[in-house]
């Protein structure tokens, strides 16, 4: 039931990955568990002290009828203030750092999110991920 951002890897350099809670509402929670979310081009950001989620796509449950919430709407991440404290200074003090969803899966009866502390890869470092998957790709095929 993990749902993987595939292109972090691909895009970004994972410096160090923090695990937190997620402010939803109940059809989204349904949602998730059904698999309908994207992650396109979604990030966090700190601001007053708060982390908030934006560009998380998740799709509105198909059998509510009441209560149907923005599919990109901005979030609250739920983080320890010395978590918070932390990640914010390492986004002030590292250029070129940004927060990017890396998962979100289900913990016990709670939605979590894994938030991935990355910095954007170069041109040439995306080139040379492609010609080493290539190189797994048919070192398999071979052997």
């Amino acid at each position: 039931m993990k749902q993987l951002n595939k292109k972090i890897k691909f895009n970004y350099e994972i410096l160090e990955t923090i695990e937190s809670g997620i402010v939803l509402l109940g059809p989204e929670v349904k949602s998730i568990r059904d698999g309908k979310l994207s992650f396109g081009d979604s990030f966090a950001y700190i601001k007053n002290n708060e982390v908030w989620l934006l560009n998380l796509h998740i799709s509105p449950y198909s059998l509510d009828t009441v209560l149907k919430p923005e599919p990109t709407r901005k979030r609250k991440l739920l983080l320890k203030k010395s978590e918070i404290r932390k990640l914010s200074e390492k986004l002030k003090k590292g250029s070129g750092l940004t927060l990017i969803p890396a998962s979100i899966y289900q913990k016990k009866k709670y939605i979590k999110c894994e938030l991935a502390l990355c910095k954007g890869k170069k041109l040439h470092d995306k080139r040379e991920t492609l010609r080493e998957r290539n190189f797994k790709r048919e070192a398999k095929k071979f052997l």
